[in-house]
């Protein structure tokens, strides 16, 4: 490759004068430059120095069959000579995506049977927005257009899924978001709880809050709710068994629909092809993307009901939507190889009965108890830790935040590839990890906690 003639000074002063990345603070980048990435295997990623690193966020949630599997780049190569490209406009279709819908279909719950492609996750968040308001036009019924979403929620960052998603910073910095979505309280019992106050009885109560603000606005004015089954980049929380089947029950009873984004968790992060099973819910789209193609390839599928797709076949008219690589030929062989791959060597059998208890039996016994860590969280292979001063307050160290970046710097100078937000370390591995390697983690994990513990002393 012909990044091999450039030294890591030389990449790091091209990629300041001409890349922009994506949630950067550009200028501090700048101070410190770009770690490089140049090679990946397995559940491990290597930087430009040569330094080993364990991946515990699968790249950004997604590269669930891990790094470097021939068969998928042996699939978009075969599907590059044949086909590289062609649109699904013109009343055209191309073989890969015909055949992934059907699969998809396959594995979705039940009454979820179409699909709608596109490239990542914001856009396929885009077109559930647009998706649910035209099926309620279509339905006679144009005013029906709120969204309800969840603070602290992330739906994508495009300016419908911003608008979607509950994180105020973005909001700021947008300067005008799409009207007629409004937020309600997430289900974090840690910090949300009432004393006393069960998992169960705090699910009901967290979901209460979706019911009020459909009962505020008028049912007949409400078009959907919309929600991350497990919160990812909120800081993977996790809510009572509780609250799904109640939310569901509430948008039920008000003729109101249910979005599932899966972006994250879907395709077995949770243990089951989707996290709309692990919590028994039947919703009437679900958002993915991420670890379709494992990351090997760019690819979104919108996941359709049948309520909405039979109206819109039924009730006819052009959906005015679409992007030029909708059921792009190449991704779409990919993610078919990709699933043939997780479906053959029972990656999500293994999550939900061997590593994902595993992974919570080790974070429980090995991380929980440490002085910097005021609870850790699971559920399949999908985690938390949160960093907390004072264990026994759930008092955080200020500014907001600092300390959990602290946790990280040690972690990946251990060789270990976490993610901090806020306060939360948050872990979402490849599905391959095995016993072995989440005993690894934990190791470099409980290390990073105890240099970093000693650095946040100095303060």
């Amino acid at each position: 490759m012909t990044y091999q003639n450039y030294s890591l000074k030389q990449l790091q002063q091209i990629d300041a004068a001409h890349h922009l990345h994506p949630f950067t603070d550009h200028k501090e980048l700048r101070e410190i430059g770009s770690r490089i990435i140049t090679r990946a295997d397995g559940p491990f990623i290597y930087d430009s120095e040569g330094s080993e690193i364990l991946d515990g966020m699968a790249g950004l949630w997604c590269v669930n069959v891990g790094y470097g599997r021939d068969e998928l780049a042996d699939a978009a190569y075969a599907q590059m000579k044949e086909l590289p490209y062609y649109n699904s406009f013109f009343k055209c279709s191309t073989p890969t995506p015909v055949l992934l819908s059907k699969k998809l279909a396959e594995l979705a719950p039940k009454h979820v049977s179409q699909v709608f492609y596109g490239s990542s996750g914001s856009e396929a968040n885009d077109t559930a927005l647009r998706l649910v308001r035209h099926y309620w036009a279509l339905e006679g019924k144009p005013e029906k257009n709120r969204v309800i979403s969840r603070k602290m929620g992330y739906h994508g960052s495009t300016i419908a899924s911003t608008s979607l998603g509950g994180m105020e910073p973005m909001h700021k910095q947008l300067g005008g978001a799409v009207p007629n979505i409004v937020h309600v309280m997430m289900p974090y019992a840690y910090e949300l709880a009432l004393p006393g106050e069960s998992d169960h009885d705090f699910g009901i109560r967290a979901a209460k809050a979706v019911e009020d603000a459909i009962l505020e606005a008028g049912a007949d004015k409400v078009a959907a709710f919309i929600g991350e089954p497990v919160m990812g980049a909120g800081g993977v929380k996790i809510p009572p068994m509780s609250y799904w089947p109640e939310v569901q029950r509430i948008c039920r009873k008000y003729d109101v629909l249910l979005m599932l984004d899966e972006v994250i968790t879907g395709y077995g992060r949770t243990g089951e092809w989707f996290a709309a099973q692990t919590f028994d819910v039947v919703p009437d789209t679900i958002t993915t993307a991420k670890a379709l193609t494992s990351g090997y390839q760019p690819l979104s599928a919108l996941l359709v009901g049948d309520r909405i797709s039979k109206t819109l076949v039924e009730k006819g008219g052009e959906f005015y939507h679409g992007y030029t690589y909708s059921g792009h030929p190449v991704a779409c062989a990919v993610a078919l190889k990709n699933l043939e791959i997780i479906e053959r060597e029972g990656l999500v059998d293994r999550v939900r009965t061997d590593t994902g208890p595993y992974f919570a039996q080790a974070l429980q016994e090995r991380i929980a108890g440490h002085r910097l860590v005021g609870e850790v969280r699971s559920i399949g292979l999908m985690g938390a830790i949160e960093i907390v001063k004072d264990k026994a307050t759930k008092e955080r160290y200020l500014p907001s935040g600092s300390a959990a970046v602290v946790v990280r710097d040690h972690a990946i100078s251990q060789g270990m590839m976490l993610r901090a937000t806020g306060d939360t370390m948050i872990l979402s591995p490849p599905l391959i990890w095995t016993r072995d390697t989440i005993d690894m983690a934990c190791e470099r994990i409980a290390k990073a906690l105890d240099l970093a513990e000693a650095d946040l002393r100095k303060r």
